[in-house]
């Protein structure tokens, strides 16, 4: 199917390509071009420069350039026809396609768009002004939905009525049954679909009325609490996201997108300044969404419970994952709280939850280690089986073996355990006992354990000097550069660094952070004091004779941290000098 040449030619020439552009991008004449700020990249001075004689643009910074359907084509995120058909309804040209049937239904499916449109401002106005409606005005003020945001995406109010929207539209009643919204019932008569439910327009992501999603008031006897538009030719569930067609531009934006539930967590997001949130309509996340979400953004978070549907449901994360190369991760939110609950109680919270989603794998794996408490060995191994299971529901060996390394971190088992077990997707049991300090493990080796299990306790009194030991120095480094992160330390860290993390990552160690911290400061001292003897100037030596008089008094019974942080100061100022 195509648009006839002749009628391709006409929308071109009917519209102005600078006004179509100066919908999105606010231009200035400079010359004979219209200059503006690239609606396609990120700039601070103009490069985009349209031409109306020619009817191009051009953008100097990031290259894009086109035609009137190319511009509305990307900044729309249509298809080639979808662009004309929307250039020639703002001119109001009628298009003839090449298929005597094709012009048809495209003619019914704008006739239904049409009918849509009526139901949708219909139910509108009668939340607004309606007496029969006050209850619905209440029950969505109490949800923060009233007044504007009502008005924002055209909430609406089915009465508890036979046939009021069918007897008021005055549409013909196969157009009413087709487009959902009323069926004949036993007698032969036309019945509203929708009776006595708040009222959610859904539409499809060039902004047509598609379908309605309604929910009953508190109280109601209709033991269905929520009802959507069954299926039409104008709208099919597993493709349709609601709140696509506000949201695109700042998914498009933030190269990420939200996926709800319900239609009111996606305004939640929108009355909490986050516009890049829709929501599935009545069904689970399939690949036709995926597909469709793929054409704006690289990034999806999950904003609800992603681990009902257990490993079946993962496997086809992973697997849309790799087919259409996007990245899926889950927003954690507080204890029995939704988008919804949080848009009105706190919005931060929402934002944050956002801000700090989790990696699929990395929130199904954190709900398993998290669950429940580890007391003895076998409490570890269990759970160590638990979560190398879903550890190994991931296709990627790489990200097994770096999940591998967090589940031996958090139960105590060597991590070249588990990961070899993520290698071959073993499901073997796992036989351990906890690892313990082997009796030549050095003072340094200590600290590092201390400093994985105990961060802030040691930490501020350790520096790079105190070790002596190569390895264990390497191995300080790769934690100190990630501020305790252990997984990104075995990342960074060379093989014998790395091997001393892992054991002292299961190593149960009992020590005083203090007292260890301050027999390294003692031997390092003294190693860099004997270190110069040969010195001859003078100042050094009296500077060395403090120094001296300090490592007395922190090798006493009663050390204290003043004289501690000094030596250390000065040790690390040695270290740095060294380098």
């Amino acid at each position: 199917m195509a648009i006839a040449d002749d009628d391709l030619e006409r929308v071109r020439a009917a519209s102005s390509i600078v006004e179509v552009v100066q919908q999105h991008v606010a231009l200035r004449r400079v010359g004979r071009n219209w200059v503006g700020l690239c609606p396609f990249h990120a700039e601070k001075s103009g490069s985009f420069n349209v031409r109306e004689e020619t009817g191009r643009y051009k953008c100097f910074g990031c290259s894009a350039s086109g035609d009137v359907f190319k511009f509305v084509q990307e900044i729309e995120h249509l298809d080639f026809m979808g662009a004309v058909e929307r250039l020639a309804n703002r001119v109001g040209i009628q298009l003839t396609y090449t298929s005597a049937t094709d012009t048809k239904d495209r003619q019914r499916r704008k006739r239904m768009i049409e009918v849509m449109e009526q139901a949708v401002s219909w139910y509108h106005d009668r939340l607004l002004s309606a007496s029969d409606a006050r209850a619905a005005r209440d029950y969505l003020r109490g949800r923060g939905l009233a007044g504007d945001v009502a008005r924002e995406f055209r909430l609406g109010w089915a009465p508890d009525d036979w046939d009021q929207l069918s007897k008021s539209l005055k549409v013909d009643r196969d157009l009413l049954v087709d487009c959902g919204l009323a069926f004949v019932n036993k007698r032969g008569n036309l019945q509203d679909s929708f009776r006595g439910r708040v009222l959610f327009p859904i539409f499809d992501d060039k902004g047509d009325p598609v379908a309605f999603g309604g929910r009953v008031l508190p109280g109601s006897s209709d033991p269905a609490k929520y009802k959507n538009s069954n299926a039409t030719p104008i709208y099919q569930k597993s493709g349709t996201l609601y709140g696509l067609n506000w949201a695109k531009n700042d998914i498009v934006a933030k190269d990420q997108v939200i996926v709800c539930e319900g239609y009111t967590d996606v305004i939640g997001f929108h009355r909490a300044g986050v516009k890049r949130a829709v929501a599935t309509c009545g069904t689970a996340l399939t690949e036709d969404h995926v597909r469709r979400l793929k054409r704006f953004a690289n990034h999806v978070v999950l904003a609800f419970d992603a681990d009902a549907a257990g490993q079946g449901a993962a496997e086809r994360f992973y697997e849309w994952e790799a087919k259409y190369q996007v990245q899926v991760s889950v927003a954690r939110f507080p204890d029995g709280k939704d988008p919804g609950d949080l848009a009105s109680s706190d919005p931060q919270a929402l934002v944050a939850a956002i801000e700090t989603a989790l990696p699929f794998l990395g929130f199904r794996l954190n709900r398993v280690l998290n669950a429940g408490q580890i007391r003895t060995p076998e409490d570890r191994a269990r759970k160590a089986e638990e979560a190398m299971e879903v550890v190994n529901e991931h296709p990627d060996r790489n990200v097994r073996k770096l999940y591998a390394a967090q589940v031996a971190s958090h139960v105590g088992i060597p991590a070249t355990d588990l990961v070899r077990i993520a290698e071959t997707k073993s499901s073997r049991p796992i036989v351990i006992q906890a690892a313990r300090p082997r009796s030549n493990d050095s003072a340094e080796f200590v600290a590092i354990a201390l400093l994985i299990h105990s961060w802030d306790s040691i930490a501020p009194w350790l520096v790079e000097g105190l070790f002596q030991d190569d390895s264990c120095r390497r191995a300080f480094v790769a934690l100190g550069t990630t501020n305790g992160d252990l997984d990104e330390a075995l990342e960074k860290a060379d093989p014998d660094a790395r091997e001393i993390l892992e054991r002292a990552a299961v190593a149960d160690v009992e020590a005083d952070a203090i007292l260890e911290a301050r027999n390294l400061a003692v031997a390092a001292v003294r190693r860099e004091l004997a270190a110069r003897v040969r010195i001859t100037d003078t100042e050094e030596i009296r500077a060395d004779a403090a120094v001296r008089r300090s490592l007395e008094t922190l090798s006493s019974d009663n050390p204290d941290e003043e004289t501690l942080t000094a030596l250390l100061g000065w040790l690390d100022d040695r270290t740095r000098t060294s380098l």
